[in-house]
């Protein structure tokens, strides 16, 4: 397979779909540039090598066609400063005016099209729109992990227009390494950290996981469903009824394949959902009936940083606590300096989703830990033994 730091891209026009799909505040200055400084090394790659990048992306939800604040006109003054080239900007991503654009690009040159999501033919694959865009480039190169789950026009479809000319960008490649790295070399003990609200949006992953791991670290809210389901007291934590069973069963499941779990012992509750509730630690099972359990207690920090700091892989993905409140993020706080502090002692460390990216982010973690993915979504998909169409496109 043709790799980026293989193939020749002098003299072609590297048609690069990324995800720019940044968030823009009312002066549409871009708040959060990870996702483009991501992809600054793929597109520095093309055009020192004597390419030219034609960059595609989308960038929110546009409902009904063009809108100002959509445009991915406002990414061009900082796209230009990172790449030290004045970046030319489509104000379409079809027509007449783009392919000109692109046909008269030069070597070392960028062109960055307008929000491919104006036309409703992306979301819908549309293959005439995907030959289009196809049509302004001689190489395809997919570098969005964020979007490979979804089989749209620029991240799928256009690449069977490119039969022998497609690759993956570093973005794809680090990630797809990375995932593998964590589901099929992981070498010693392999823990996977599971948080978040709830336990519907885990269940594959959760059964995927447990013939790979050999511990399953459980915190957040989805906690609550597992701990009812054993017969305990929860208050008014959140709780998924109709799920009791199958947490019976994955308790069950996780025992027959001899995988340690670990569900909380302790937790912080709280009176009412709010930074300033009163708050005190409470046993699990012994929840009053209107207190609320918002966060993870110290004698479960304990428990889950010793088997953290134990492991040789590691996966996080979800928050422990309600981590956007300061009264309750410390158990998010302590697992994430608990991944950091085992990574620096040789673990391999895969974080993953929007909140736990975001807990690494706010506590300045991201360079001490292994890697940091930039698609939940597509993360945990991949995590589910799921095909992703942006990969197979690049693959077959």
């Amino acid at each position: 397979m043709k790799t980026i730091d293989n193939y020749d891209f002098n003299g072609r026009n590297v048609l690069v779909r990324v995800d720019f799909n940044v968030p823009l505040n009312d002066q549409f200055e871009i708040t959060d540039t990870t996702r483009i400084d991501a992809a600054i090394p793929t597109i520095q790659k093309i055009i020192s090598g004597g390419g030219a990048a034609i960059l595609m992306s989308h960038l929110g939800r546009p409902k009904e066609g063009p809108e100002e604040k959509f445009s991915l006109k406002h990414l061009i003054p900082y796209l230009s400063d990172q790449l030290k080239t004045n970046v030319i900007f489509a104000g379409d991503c079809i027509g007449e005016s783009t392919k000109s654009k692109a046909s008269r690009l030069k070597s070392g040159e960028v062109l960055l099209l307008e929000n491919l999501r104006f036309y409703k033919e992306e979301t819908k694959g549309d293959i005439s729109f995907a030959k289009e865009l196809a049509s302004l480039g001689n190489v395809y190169m997919n570098d969005a992990f964020g979007t490979a789950h979804r089989a749209h026009a620029s991240t799928a479809i256009i690449a069977q227009f490119f039969p022998k000319e497609k690759l993956f960008g570093y973005i794809m490649e680090n990630e797809i390494k990375s995932i593998d790295k964590v589901l099929h070399e992981s070498e010693g003990a392999f823990t996977a950290i599971l948080g978040g609200a709830k336990v519907s949006g885990k269940i594959e992953i959760i059964n995927n996981l447990l013939n790979k791991v050999d511990n399953l670290i459980v915190g957040g809210g989805m906690m609550f469903t597992f701990i009812h389901a054993k017969g305990g007291n929860v208050g008014n934590s959140l709780v998924e009824d109709d799920l009791l069973e199958l947490a019976l069963n994955i308790l069950e499941g996780a025992k027959e394949m001899g995988v340690n779990i670990y569900i909380p012992t302790d937790a912080i509750i709280a009176d009412k959902f709010d930074n300033d509730a009163n708050k005190k630690v409470a046993d699990v099972n012994e929840i009053p009936d209107d207190w609320m359990g918002l966060d993870i207690g110290p004698e479960t920090i304990k428990t889950f940083t010793e088997v953290i700091k134990k492991s040789s892989t590691i996966l996080w993905n979800g928050p422990m606590g309600v981590f956007e409140f300061e009264n309750f993020a410390e158990g998010t706080r302590a697992i994430a300096l608990g991944v950091a502090k085992a990574t620096e002692n040789g673990a391999f460390s895969l974080i993953g989703g929007g909140d736990s990216v975001a807990a690494i982010n706010k506590y300045n973690l991201k360079d001490k830990v292994s890697y940091v993915s930039t698609g939940g979504g597509a993360m945990l998909e991949y995590i589910e033994g799921k095909e992703l169409p942006g990969v197979k496109a690049i693959k077959e």
